[in-house]
């Protein structure tokens, strides 16, 4: 059944990238994602993967997508609803950014040592990012328990559309991930996640501003930023066809940023081919110490905040998703696809941050995903 192939996944799960050498196969996928939002912004992502073993221990991986973007603070320095009178940026017809973004790794499994080691680069118009990762995973007790430890590094530089001299052009971030996977019986796992975050740099936007009757300046933050994170995860399969996958996340960070959030996931075969799931996420937080209400900025301050997630919010998200294996040998050998694909509704609490930049009381987006893999 796939729900357990689903649940015998989930078992070996650890943060960034598997070590999936020795159970993984050849395997292309295409897909397509999509992004709408009541604050303006639309985004067409299609997407390509390909993993290959070069031995029964070894496999490399490459992963490309292509974002196209229409976003009012690309297009004209400012608001969706207010032309901008702060940056003098023009606007520009078509898609206002795209962005190109692959990543390539390697992958070692012993099958009970794996590592994996690879490197992201993303470019548009006014950002681009490198990255490099890596992972490290030993299963002990008869591989029933695995200990994870992840990294990775960021060199990103910012590339503003219109000509600003910013503070600092860079921005790095770094995220370290300790993971305690458990396997309790045949059908329930539970993990537990420490992650260490840091950041330094240009970290608000180049784009945002503040303008009041007697200010107008633009959005600025400290420019590091240490965080933690605590994750603990369930999985069980309940019956012999529905799993569910529960998790909880606390985080909190030297900006008075404390957030919780709450995730649940019921999968569940409809046939031998097919696998639905529902699922649903809640989070929120508080706000940094910096973040005044919007009127209450002085030019004595040293920090403006416009983005809503400096703000004290709440989010839910809810969402459906499908894993589709077809059978039989029409045209192609059926038996080596597998399609999967989702759909989400994430909507905000009312918020007058979210008022002061996109004119709108809460925050909606609906957010899609469909990608086709073929085993060769």
């Amino acid at each position: 059944m796939q729900i357990k192939r689903f649940i015998a996944g989930l078992l070996v799960f650890v943060p960034f990238a598997k070590g999936f050498a020795s159970g993984a196969k050849d395997e292309v996928g295409i897909g397509f994602n999509t992004y709408f939002d009541n604050g303006d912004v639309q985004v067409y992502s299609p997407t390509f993967e390909f993993l290959k073993k070069l031995t029964q221990k070894i496999l490399v991986g490459i992963k490309a997508r292509i974002d196209a973007i229409s976003a009012a603070s690309i297009r004209n320095g400012g608001r969706p609803t207010q032309a901008d009178a702060v940056t003098g940026a023009s606007g520009k017809e078509g898609f206002d950014d795209t962005r190109y973004a692959g990543s390539i790794f390697g992958s070692y499994d012993d099958g009970e040592n794996s590592i994996t080691i690879g490197g992201y680069y993303s470019t548009e118009i006014d950002y681009e990012g490198r990255s490099i990762f890596a992972n490290l995973v030993k299963q002990l007790n008869e591989q029933n328990t695995a200990l994870g430890i992840g990294f990775s590094q960021s060199f990103d530089k910012w590339k503003p559309v219109f000509k600003r001299n910013l503070p600092k052009d860079y921005r790095r971030e770094r995220k370290i991930d300790l993971s305690l996977t458990q396997l309790l019986s045949p059908t329930a796992m539970i993990q537990f996640i420490y992650t260490d975050l840091y950041s330094e740099g240009f970290l608000s936007s180049p784009y945002h501003y503040i303008i009041l009757d007697n200010i107008a300046k633009f959005e600025r933050y400290p420019d590091t930023r240490k965080g933690q994170a605590f994750t603990f995860k369930v999985v069980k399969l309940l019956t012999e066809k529905l799993a569910t996958n529960l998790s909880y996340r606390y985080y909190k960070d030297d900006w008075d940023i404390k957030s919780h959030t709450f995730n649940v996931e019921l999968l569940r075969d409809m046939t031998e081919n097919l696998t639905m799931g529902v699922r649903y996420r809640y989070y929120t937080q508080t706000k940094a110490k910096f973040a005044k209400p919007i009127t209450q900025y002085t030019l004595n301050d040293k920090y403006y905040a416009v983005d809503y997630r400096m703000s004290k919010f709440s989010s839910n998200t809810v969402g459906l998703s499908f894993i589709y294996k077809p059978k039989g040998k029409f045209l192609i050998n059926w038996d080596r696809v597998k399609f999967e694909g989702s759909a989400d509704y994430y909507f905000t609490s009312s918020n007058e941050y979210i008022k002061n930049w996109y004119g709108k009381n809460n925050l909606q987006a609906v957010f899609t995903s469909f990608l086709m893999k073929y085993e060769f």
